[in-house]
Parts: C-alpha cells; structure tokens; sequence
C-alpha cells in the first residue's frame, strides 16, 4: 500500500472511526497539516479500543492479526493490523535492520518473546524474514532452557543474538556463573527497553567480541519509530520516513519542539495503517532532537519512567547514572527501584543486582546512598522531617530481578505498597 496523502488518511480516519469522529468533531472539514490534530488522548483511545464494542476500529475486525500490548500495567491493551499492514511494517523494519549492523549470512537467534498474543517474537522473525539482505534465523524465544538455548548459540556458531536487555544480561549471567564464554557472537541485538551502561560489563564477560546495538525502535501499539543509527550511543535513531511522521512536543503543551537538545514527548503518525488509525499518538517515551531536518533524534527513557516516594520525585535515569558513577568496578549489573512503605511511610530500596550479592555491599552501598543522597537533597530532608523512611540498598543476584510475567523484560520501578 502506498503512504497515503496526509489529508485523505484524516478523512478517511473521521468518516470510519467513531472515534476519531468524536475527536476531531471541532475541526474544519480540511485538515493539511499533523500540527492541527490534537495529540490522541490515550486513556479514551484504549476505552474506545476494547475487543467488543470497538468504536476506535475503521473497519469490521473480519481480517486482521491482533496482539496485545500495556507493558507492566497490566491493563490489557490489543492492537490490529491487517496481513498489508503487517507485511509493510515488518518489510521497513527489516530494512532498518541493515543499519542496525545485520549482514548478508549472519545466523540470528530470536530469543524475544512469544505467545499470549505477545508481538515481539513474532515481529522479529518477520522482520529478519523480510530484510533485504540474506540470513539464518533461529526460532529459539525467551523462554527457552538455558541449556537448550546456549546449545543452539554454539551449535550454530551463532553471530547475532536478538532480545530484550533483561533476557540477554540473563543469558550472560548464567554463562559467566558456569565459566562459559561465546566468542563467535559479533551482534548483540536489543530492543524493548534501554540498555544500561552498568549492564555492558556483564555482556561483555559472556560475548567478549561483540557489540551490543539496538535493532531498531518500534512498538506494537504505536508502530514504526525509529531505525537504529551507527555510532557509540544505541539511544540515536532515524525516524521512519516515509512511513511515519515523528514529533516531539514541549512538556507543557502539545507544540512542536524546533530546536536540537531539547526534552520533550515522542508523538508519532502513522501514514499506512487504516484498521486502527494512530494518529499523533504519545509514544510513551521521552526524546530529543540530534537532526531534526534529517529526522534523527535520542530516546531519553520512559515519559512516566519515575517514582515518587513522599514528597519526593526520582527518576530512573538519574539514579542509573549516579550509580554508574560511584561503581568504577563495574560490581552492579542492573538495578530497580524500589518502593515501600513501613511504619505508615514510604521509603526507596535500591535494588542492585550483582554477581555475588554477598560480597558487594558495604563500602560500596555507602558510597550509592550518599552519591543519590548528594544529588537528591530533598530526600534526606524529608526523612529527617519524618516525611519517608532512609534510603535503603538491597543487593540480589541478576535473576531474582522483578521482571514482566509475560515479557520478560525488566521492571525498572517495582511498587510495593499496599494499594487495597
């Protein structure tokens, strides 16, 4: 299917989207520019999306593939695309995938994860299936035995493994704890969440020759985002044109940002899909421009991807980057926060997780509570006043890390309180 005519995909999204009718019931009949759509509210586009009573679908749902999507909510969430739809989106993906670093022969194992209507399995092996350039494909998935899954990577000498961060620093986790190594892996292909600098050492004793890239940034409610870009930071991709129109809009308002470096929402528009029209709708994630006119830009993490604990606001990144930087031994291999609440107060427990946990406390937690400490005043202000309980450090090895149930990928916030 060819990209539409931004003006005619509008109409034709309000003629067939009870929806999208609603929505843009107070615009003119014409609309020639993304700028004049209201950023999709979510909250109604999911109501509107429910598997019975849809009212956000352009179409009968008599051919389509569906899948499910809402990360750690648990709050179930499907999304359709048609077997067109399907086709194009795996078809670009793949393309991207050449940029990402694949190469004519590689042998690729697919370790994402499959069934429950869950996408990411499935999207890969299309997308590998799809790319321009030749490739061995190994259907192995996330949750597979270890054994069986290090016996495919050394039977098949394989050069690229593809999964979630989680997943790949589980792998290399039990590798390391058995002695083994993978030497004849060049490509360590993530996606579904950001890679952490504190996780590389560990990739790095288990796969000592290769190199850890993103493969791509795509979802599967919103769709196409973004194709990996060469270079030291897997955060920087290259927006999809001309499938898609990326924007990212100022916090406080829904207008564009203009300028390079700035902070804002990823908004996405999608030119192909018809069933269910995405229409300037919020990424989720938070990004900046490095190249607006060649569409390239850097994912900052999560737009919601923070804690507040009393009256205190912390966001992952920013304790991500402070214990990376007290850790010069490279002792932490992942970590998430925290949050409980004892004695009628909350409080944040630093979960970090370590080769032998047993051993990597003591000088090294003191210098992670006071290094966040330092940089967070407030937090040690509110628990002198009796607002939130001390900071505290629990150390865990890399499996006993909260992860999704169906995903598998890693929780960065994990919140304990009693919500009943």
């Amino acid at each position: 299917m060819p990209v539409q005519s931004f003006a005619e995909l509008i109409r034709f999204a309000r003629r067939n989207s009870p929806f999208y009718q609603e929505l843009y019931a107070h615009l003119p009949d014409e609309v020639a520019h993304v700028a004049e759509l209201p950023v999709v509210p979510q909250a109604d586009f999911w109501r509107a999306n429910s598997p019975r009573h849809n009212r956000l679908l352009t179409a009968p749902l008599d051919e389509a593939v569906v899948f499910r999507s809402g990360g750690t909510t648990g709050s179930p969430k499907f999304s359709y695309y048609t077997r067109t739809e399907w086709r194009e989106f795996t078809t670009a993906f793949g393309s991207g995938l050449v940029a990402a670093g694949l190469r004519p022969g590689h042998r690729v194992a697919d370790l994402f994860y499959a069934g429950d209507l869950y996408a990411s399995f499935s999207f890969i092996l299309d997308s590998l299936h799809r790319s321009p350039v030749a490739n061995v494909r190994l259907p192995i998935g996330g949750a597979a035995p270890f054994e069986s899954t290090a016996a495919t990577l050394e039977e098949f000498a394989v050069q690229v493994v593809a999964g979630t961060p989680t997943t790949l620093c589980a792998l290399a986790a039990r590798l390391t704890a058995a002695g083994r190594s993978m030497p004849h892996v060049e490509l360590l292909f993530f996606g579904g969440e950001c890679l952490f600098g504190d996780q590389l050492p560990l990739l790095q004793a288990a796969f000592p020759n290769a190199v850890a890239r993103s493969l791509g940034y795509a979802s599967v409610d919103a769709g196409l985002l973004g194709e990996a870009v060469p270079g030291d930071d897997p955060r920087v991709h290259r927006a999809f044109t001309p499938h898609t129109v990326v924007e990212i809009l100022h916090d406080e308002a829904d207008r564009p940002v203009e300028g390079e470096g700035v902070a804002g929402r990823l908004v996405v528009t999608d030119l192909r899909r018809r069933l269910m029209p995405v229409l300037r709708y919020p990424a989720g994630d938070r990004a900046e421009w490095v190249d607006r006119a060649a569409g390239v830009f850097r994912i900052l993490g999560r737009a919601e991807e923070g804690v507040r604990v009393g009256p205190v606001s912390l966001y992952t990144q920013d304790v991500h980057d402070i214990v990376t930087a007290v850790d010069a031994a490279g002792v932490v291999t992942a970590l998430q926060l925290v949050v409980r609440r004892e004695d009628g107060r909350d409080g944040l427990v630093l979960r970090l997780a370590s080769h032998e946990p047993a051993r990597a406390g003591g000088e090294l937690t003191d210098l992670v509570i006071k290094a966040v400490l330092a940089e967070r005043p407030l937090y040690e202000a509110a628990v002198d006043a009796g607002h939130v309980n001390p900071l505290a450090v629990e150390w865990v090895r890399h499996e006993d890390l909260a992860v999704n149930a169906r995903s598998g990928k890693l929780i960065r916030v994990v919140d304990e309180r009693p919500h009943a």
